[in-house]
Order: structure tokens, then C-alpha cells, then sequence
């Protein structure tokens, strides 16, 4: 298969990133649990992962062809590599949101990368859209992996202590491995780099220029709102397994690996579908089964009757049902990211990407910051109700995206 081993590589950096972006929710859970923090005063985590990302994609995405995106993937998993192995060393709620500032910051170098690099391996639309798809779906994959690892060092006996900071160690390894790696794959960027060489001034004004075209402006509020629905569920899953439906901590961590197993379902389907059926179709109608879904899934959480769960085999169904709305929403954010790059030429994809990156990463902040005021004023039920609104903004945004992209 050709360009293989930086395909491979790039599925790897994922993953690594997929387990440690995404264990916000576990970490949410535990500090809570081990330090005492509030709920609101955890949702902040997610700020400092979410804001480093959009602060280090506005600054870089417009000059990291001059970096090179490998180059670029191994500063990224260097860093990453010594947050993790230097977590261990530390048992306070002070140094998690510097272990989330460096992961964000790194990932936003191998998001940009990443999204950059599948123009330069794939020869179509098609090719483009499916390995977008795969490659998320494996995404999906590592934060499903994610959940087991993390739970497997979590001591549901003794809330209080901090063993979990363990697994730190094993995801420094990881890190390592993904680095190596990434450093014996070859990769061409002459493709990308043929107009990457203007003056950075310049780059940031062809970045604002670029932000202000109607297709992109569509395309932004549709990244925005998914990336809202997805983060407020995902980051808060976790304590509401624990708080809502009464699972110990580490089956609280554990259970909410459906969510993310559904969702790499979901998008590893997509990258077939998609190969054959339109996609506003397909998008449209899984956004509208996603909110029936929710109204169909949050009221059986009320049917929970405080009988102790020791297991998968005695959970309540409330725990199976929701997280299926992953199925649903998996293809929506692959989709759209690559349409809108495949709709540019490829020297453009790195100032793209940062877009990309930057208002994900403040939508994330933005749904996690505001379910976790909801979960702890006014319930964990109310605070996944609340999805419905963006469900239903993101599926106006999405028929004039559809519209937008018919004018090319």
C-alpha cells in the first residue's frame, strides 16, 4: 500500500492523543473524588486543554509548512513524551491543568499535521473523505482504549487515592513509541510547501482572508456546535455513570467507553457510506436521530433505583442506551472537515486546519464549561438535555453549509 508507514504513523498519533485529550472526563471524576474540587471548578480542565489548542493553532497554523508537518509531529510527541513521564511526580489538582495545556498545545501541532498530511497521501475526494473517517473512527478507538487503561488504575475502595497518576508512565511509553515511529516514516511535503513560502505577516492575513469567506463561516459554526456536543457529553459522561446512575468510580470510567466505542462504530461506517451515499442525507438524518435518542434515553435514568452495580451485568439500561448517540453524531465531524479542505487547494489545508482546530477547541471549552454549571445547579439530566439545543442549531448550519458547498 503506498505511503504505508506514514499512514500507520499517522494513525498512531491519534491515538496516543485520543487517550490523553480525552481523559479529561476520568481526570474530572478524580480530582473531584481524590482533591475535593467542585464540579464547576473541574470544568476548567477542559479550558486549559482547549484554549492551548486554539491559542497554539492561531499562532502556528500559518507558517507550520515552513516547520514541516513531520517535524512539526515530532516536537509535538517530544513534548508529550515528558508531560506524562513528570505527571507521576506530582499528586495535586494544580498540576493537571499543566498536563492538559501541553497536551493541548502538542495536539494542535498534530491535528494541523495530521489534516495536512492525508492531502498529501490521498488522490481524490473519495480517498480523502474515507481515511479522514478511518482515521477518526481510530480516534474513537484510543479514547475507547483510554477508559479501560485509565479504570484498570483507578481504586474504587479508596477514593482517596491517587494510584491512577500510574498510569502516566504507560502513556509516556506510548508516546515514545509513537515518536520513533513517526521518525523513520518518510513523507514528501514539496506538494504543500510549493506556496508555503510567503512572509509570515502575509500568511496571517491570507488566514483572516480565508476566515471570512461565506463557505468557511458556515463550516466554522458547524465544527463549533458538533465539537459542543460531543465534549459536553464525553468530558461529563463519567460523573454522570457515578453521580446519576450510582456506578462505582472505576465502572463509571469503564461504561463511558460506549460512548466512544459507538462513536468509532459510527465513523469506521461512515468511511464506507459515505464512499456511496450523499452526505447532507446521511448527516442530516443522524443529527435528528441523535435527539430522538436523547429524548428517549435521559428519562430512563430515572427508573434507577439505588441498587449497588458491581458490574456490566447489573448496570441499569439507562447506562447502555445514551452513550449510542455516538453511533449517530461519529460521522458528522469527519465529513465536514473533509469536505471543506477538499474544497481548497492543498497549500491552503495548514491555515485550514488551524481554523479547524481553533473553533473545535473553543467549542469544546464552551459545552464543557456550560454542562458542568447545568450538572451541578441544576442536575446531570438537565445538563444532557441541554445537547438538544446545539443538535438542532448544528442541523440549520449544516443546510447552508450543503448550501455553500453547491456554489463551488
Amino acid at each position: 500500500m503506498q505511503n504505508w508507514q506514514i499512514k500507520l504513523s499517522l494513525f498512531l498519533n491519534y491515538f496516543v492523543f485520543a487517550i490523553l485529550l480525552n481523559s479529561v472526563g476520568t481526570v474530572i471524576l478524580q480530582v473531584q473524588n481524590n482533591f475535593g474540587v467542585s464540579q464547576s471548578g473541574a470544568s476548567v480542565l477542559e479550558a486549559f486543554k482547549d484554549l492551548s489548542i486554539a491559542a497554539v493553532s492561531f499562532l502556528v497554523s500559518s507558517f507550520i509548512i515552513r516547520i514541516g508537518y513531520k517535524n512539526a509531529m515530532l516536537i509535538a510527541l517530544g513534548i508529550v513524551t515528558g508531560a506524562c513521564l513528570l505527571m507521576p511526580l506530582t499528586a495535586s489538582f494544580g498540576s493537571t491543568p499543566l498536563l492538559f495545556a501541553a497536551v493541548g498545545s502538542s495536539f494542535a501541532l498534530i491535528k494541523m499535521s495530521v489534516y495536512s498530511t492525508i492531502g498529501l497521501v490521498t488522490s481524490d475526494k473519495k480517498e480523502h473523505i474515507s481515511l479522514m473517517n478511518f482515521i477518526e473512527s481510530f480516534f474513537m478507538v484510543g479514547i475507547l482504549t483510554g477508559y479501560f487503561i485509565f479504570s484498570s488504575f483507578v481504586d474504587s475502595n479508596n477514593p482517596q487515592s491517587t494510584q491512577w497518576l500510574q498510569v502516566y508512565y504507560l502513556l509516556g511509553a506510548i508516546s515514545l513509541a509513537a515518536f520513533l515511529l513517526l521518525l523513520s516514516a518518510p513523507l514528501d511535503e514539496s506538494a504543500a510547501k510549493k506556496e508555503g513560502s510567503g512572509a509570515s505577516l502575509d500568511e496571517f492575513g491570507e488566514m483572516f482572508r480565508l476566515m471570512v469567506a461565506p463557505l468557511v463561516i458556515v463550516f466554522v459554526v458547524c465544527a463549533f456546535f458538533y465539537v459542543l456536543i460531543e465534549q459536553s457529553i464525553m468530558s461529563w459522561l463519567p460523573t454522570y455513570n457515578q453521580q446519576v446512575l450510582q456506578l462505582p468510580a472505576a465502572l463509571s470510567i469503564q461504561m463511558a467507553s460506549i460512548l466512544a466505542g459507538s462513536t468509532a462504530v459510527g465513523r469506521f461506517l461512515a468511511g464506507v457510506l459515505l464512499k456511496k451515499l450523499n452526505w447532507y442525507l446521511v448527516l442530516s438524518s443522524c443529527l435528528l436521530l441523535a435527539g430522538a435518542l436523547v429524548l428517549t434515553a435521559i428519562p430512563l435514568a430515572k427508573g434507577v433505583d439505588g441498587r449497588a452495580v458491581t458490574g456490566w451485568g447489573n448496570a441499569p439500561l439507562a447506562v447502555y442506551v445514551f452513550p449510542l448517540i455516538g453511533l449517530l453524531i461519529a460521522p458528522i465531524y469527519p465529513a465536514i472537515n473533509s469536505l471543506i479542505l477538499s474544497a481548497l487547494p492543498t497549500q491552503k489545508h495548514g491555515l485550514m486546519s488551524g481554523l479547524i482546530i481553533i473553533f473545535s477547541a473553543l467549542g469544546g471549552t464552551t459545552g464543557s464549561i456550560i454542562t458542568g454549571y447545568i450538572f451541578e445547579h441544576y442536575g446531570g439530566q438537565n445538563a444532557f438535555y441541554f445537547s438538544l439545543l446545539p443538535i438542532t442549531v448544528l442541523l440549520v448550519a449544516l443546510f447552508f453549509f450543503k448550501r455553500q458547498m453547491e456554489k463551488i
